[in-house]
């Protein structure tokens, strides 16, 4: 998995690219977390390059959605490939989570 970050308006952007699995799984939640450890409030993950996500990462979604909850903070979502907006649909994480089409889309959103 690879993982890239840019700062842009006080949001925090996280590009994934590659495989969110049992794998993957740690590193992304090191990343997020150590970023919320440090005060930031508004995360965006850009998941246009992740093919597959498994219950590990819905894991890890959950887990900082619920850590920025309790801050008062808030995680986006954007670029969901079909397959990866399917699991999110059957898990009902769509209800949870904010999705958006575009990076640009969920920024305004914030």
């Amino acid at each position: 998995m690879q993982i890239s970050r840019k700062e842009e308006k006080g949001i925090h952007i996280f590009s994934l690219d590659g495989r969110f699995d049992a794998h993957s799984a740690g590193d992304v939640e090191k990343e997020l977390n150590l970023t919320i450890s440090k005060g930031a409030r508004k995360l965006l993950l850009d998941m246009d390059g992740v093919e597959y996500i498994s219950s590990a990462g819905l894991r890890v979604l959950l887990a900082v959605a619920k850590k920025l909850k309790k801050k008062e903070g808030e995680i986006k979502l954007c670029s969901l490939k079909p397959y990866v907006k399917e699991v999110f649909d059957i898990a009902g994480f769509t209800q949870i989570f904010k999705v958006h089409n575009t990076t640009e889309e969920a920024i305004q959103g914030f």
